[in-house]
């Protein structure tokens, strides 16, 4: 039985934080393998020698999900060629993507300086994926629809004081832990609240997805924000959206807890997969060009091959590795061999890494 209609406004959305025992014999099964699963990607990171290999990668990945469930669809190499290009597209869903990545950034510093998460920064986050000032919503009306029927299915708080207090709740709850849960649980709850606050007209699902990977690096989770949970999301979209109603309306936390945990534990897993096969790929690269190409070898010129891509001449210069013409040269030669393919983008050309981009276009797996 509903406890709720939903299209009245959840103006009791209970406060946190919750008043059920959430550490169920289940999600603390659940917990403990979402637990290893996670540590075995951060450790496996750590064997990266440049860092930036994965944190260019897996925030574009991440970047084109999440939006890809708000129905902005991009291609991934569309977008990798924008990122690598470094100019604005002129289509819209990438720009909106490489927005999503520029506010990720920007939570993601403010975090790592200040180690705390307010809701000014929760806005400032949002401000910059949907490149706009409306803030907190003060106008009612908003409500989420089933895309297919059209039916209301959840119309969240109204009232801009009602949103702001229930905001400064969540603030409260994830900067202090007076309820000791361990932060994977603590996660699943924190995206609950703010989905169900819904505290902007638009971008609340993305500006949510990026407080879960900003939560994880505040409590030393994650040393990088490479976790997301969007491609898991995509695929499990019903159950995501079944499970949120099910906490508003039932108090189901533990079903919903465990498909977090669930969706952690297999990124998580198949992040740890990408990376070696990152680690494996560029080892292959290396001795291929200190084989064939001997005096041209050198370790930061493979590494800058892997830090997105594409690579432009640019790329080369900037590092100070080669002049313009000569980076340009050894472009070619690393074509010549097979490792890139040119790839003309308006007045420049871009060199493609081929067999780290098929790495990364490899779909997610279970």
């Amino acid at each position: 039985m509903k406890k709720n209609d939903p299209a009245v406004p959840f103006n009791n959305l209970p406060v946190l934080p919750v008043k059920f025992d959430l550490e169920s014999r289940p999600v603390m099964r659940k917990l403990a393998s979402a637990r290893a699963a996670l540590a075995e990607m951060k450790g496996i990171g750590e064997i990266i020698p440049n860092q930036a290999m994965l944190v260019n990668t897996l925030t574009l990945r991440e970047a084109k999900d999440s939006s890809g469930i708000e129905n902005i669809v991009t291609t991934q190499d569309e977008l990798y060629m924008a990122f690598a290009a470094q100019h604005q597209s002129t289509i819209p869903q990438v720009k909106e993507v490489l927005n999503y990545r520029e506010a990720l950034w920007f939570g993601y510093n403010l975090v790592k300086e200040r180690q705390i998460i307010t809701s000014n920064d929760l806005t400032k986050v949002q401000k910059i994926i949907m490149e706009n000032d409306a803030g907190i919503r003060a106008q009612p009306g908003t409500n989420l629809r089933n895309a297919s029927t059209g039916e209301v299915v959840y119309t969240p708080p109204e009232g801009k004081d009602k949103i702001l207090s229930f905001m400064k709740n969540l603030e409260s709850y994830i900067n202090l832990d007076e309820d000791a849960l361990d932060p994977l649980l603590k996660m699943a709850v924190i995206h609950y609240q703010f989905e169900s606050i819904h505290p902007y007209y638009d971008g609340n699902g993305r500006t949510g997805r990026i407080l879960n990977i900003l939560y994880l690096v505040m409590k030393g989770l994650l040393d990088l924000p490479i976790l997301y949970l969007s491609s898991f999301i995509i695929r499990e979209k019903p159950d995501y959206y079944r499970l949120l109603a099910e906490v508003r309306d039932n108090d189901n936390w533990e079903e919903w807890i465990l498909y977090i945990l669930r969706g952690i534990e297999i990124t998580a897993t198949n992040n740890a997969v990408l990376i070696k096969g990152i680690k494996v790929l560029l080892e292959e690269t290396i001795d291929r060009v200190k084989t064939e190409l001997p005096s041209l070898y050198s370790k930061e010129l493979v590494e800058i091959l892997f830090e997105q891509p594409y690579c432009r001449v640019v790329s080369l210069v900037n590092k100070g590795l080669f002049e313009r013409r000569t980076a340009m040269k050894n472009l070619r030669k690393l074509e010549s061999i097979g490792l890139l393919k040119a790839v003309p983008r308006g007045n420049q050309i871009l060199f493609l890494n081929i067999r780290l981009n098929e790495l990364l276009q490899q779909e997610f797996l279970y």
